[in-house]
């Protein structure tokens, strides 16, 4: 099954924000008539870039984007431009939508977002795609899922499609205010594959555990073949509980033989559809014994763990609702282990305590650092080795996992470095893990502020020149 949707958080220190860079950048393929082409959406949580005072009380935040389509080491496409957010009386999420035509094959997209406002706070998104599109095979487009949809008025945007404007659903994340799921999908060739009326069904499927996958919800819709079949729909999730899914989309003929298939993952946070947690069972249960701040303390610790509920843990934190973190810590327990959730819990708050001591660095909880984190997720790495005293770099350090079962690699590598030299504050500048950072450009980065170093730039990429003890690319390659 090929990824549809990626989600890319931003983390990045900064002295001049009260959170990192935070944004999502997401894709689907379409068929076109002229070319096949890739839609990029790009979503920015407002809160966590700088804005400009343009009047009294008038704000707006300014980014650069650059995008680049790679095969190999050749560049194919880019694009680069800056992004305003609309003017508003408080910063604001905004959003963005671009199209690229692509012939058939395999690249890498590469995007750099910097904040213009506060140049220090940018980060780099780096994925392999793969678009293909036949001529009269029967095929879908990738599944867009959407946060709203209405029609268009008549001015023309670029997130009307078939008349219809279509807001893209930044995170593949619904929250406890979201009751529906709207998705867009295309089937292509029909006409000329099935020349038959036939069938799609779509459902949702709990993938909460991998072994079982049991089908929650399903429709099924009647179609006439043709070249290209919008297809348009909207789901009630409103009794959907908490949990992590796939929504899938499939194309039967008459008799009922699967001809295509497309599926996405998405999570869902819904604590009113939730197994309750009465008063009752917290009074009697040990998150009735925590003081104030050892519930603080475990709940951030957890968080890292439930990004999409994110929101919520900062609410019930910030405002202090003990009885909310009470009822959040117990339920969040009780599904790791039901029968003993104390136990659980405390295997867990021992590691994270050791990882707070371990990854101390002034700049919030050792386990909410890009090292903490690494270690929370992945467990101790086989080797470390670290880098204090090379005069062309900051210091960093290099972890390498023998065995990484979570992607089924080996010999995974993480590097860390911290050019703010504030102790401590280590930060992930590439790994080669499945689904973490990777950075092409590290090394331009990790040498950054050295004259003469440079061998390339970051629109074609590039490593450093040889120079006197500068062993990164040895440490990560050959450790």
């Amino acid at each position: 099954m090929r990824n549809q949707i990626l989600t890319l958080l931003f983390l990045l220190s900064s002295s001049v924000l009260l959170k990192a860079l935070d944004a999502s950048v997401s894709f689907c393929t379409f068929k076109g008539e002229a070319s096949n082409y890739i839609e990029l959406y790009l979503h920015f949580v407002g809160e966590t870039i700088k804005h400009k005072e343009l009047s009294a009380g008038q704000l707006q935040a300014n980014v650069e984007v650059l995008i680049l389509f790679k095969q190999e080491e050749k560049i194919i496409q880019v694009d680069k431009f800056n992004l305003q957010s609309p003017i508003t009386d408080k910063r604001k999420d905004f959003i963005d939508l671009k199209r690229y035509g692509l012939k058939n094959g395999a690249y890498q997209l590469v995007i750099d977002v910097v904040d213009l406002e506060n140049p220090e706070n940018k980060r780099q998104f780096s994925q392999a795609i793969e678009i293909g599109f036949h001529e009269s095979e029967l095929e879908q487009s990738d599944i867009q899922l959407l946060a709203s949809v209405k029609q268009a008025n008549g001015t023309e945007n670029n997130m009307v499609k078939n008349g219809v404007e279509m807001e893209p659903l930044p995170y593949a994340w619904y929250s406890a205010r979201m009751d529906n799921l709207i998705f867009y999908n295309e089937i292509y060739n029909s006409d000329q594959s099935i020349a038959a009326p036939f069938f799609i069904s779509y459902s949702i499927i709990d993938a909460s555990d991998q072994g079982s996958q049991k089908t929650i919800s399903q429709k099924r819709k009647r179609l006439e073949p043709a070249s290209v079949l919008p297809v348009l729909e909207n789901l009630s999730i409103r009794d959907l509980p908490s949990g992590n899914y796939l929504f899938n989309v499939e194309v039967f003929n008459r008799d009922k033989e699967l001809l295509s298939q497309k599926a996405i993952f998405f999570q869902r946070s819904n604590p009113t559809a939730d197994p309750q947690i009465d008063s009752t069972s917290v009074e009697n249960a040990f998150v009735n014994r925590l003081s104030a701040n050892d519930l603080e303390y475990a709940v951030r610790a957890i968080s890292l763990h439930v990004p999409q509920d994110a929101e919520m843990l900062n609410s019930i934190i910030r405002d202090k609702k003990v009885e909310a973190q009470k009822i959040y810590l117990l339920s969040f327990w009780n599904k790791q282990n039901a029968a003993n959730p104390e136990i659980s819990y405390n295997k867990y708050m021992e590691v994270a305590r050791a990882v707070d001591n371990m990854f101390e660095s002034g700049f919030g909880h050792g386990f909410e650092t890009d090292r903490g984190l690494i270690y929370m997720k992945y467990g101790r790495p086989s080797d470390i080795t670290r880098v204090e005293d090379e005069v062309d770099a900051p210091p960093y350090e290099v972890w390498s996992y023998n065995e990484f079962p979570k992607t089924n690699q080996h010999n995974v590598r993480f590097l860390f470095y911290n050019p703010s030299l504030s102790p401590g504050n280590f930060q992930l500048l590439h790994s080669t893990a499945r689904g973490e950072l990777n950075n092409p450009n590290w090394q331009l980065d990790l040498y950054s502020e050295t004259p003469g170093s440079l061998n390339g730039n970051h629109i074609e990429g590039g490593t450093v020149n040889d120079g006197f003890g500068r062993r990164a690319v040895e440490y990560f390659n050959d450790f």
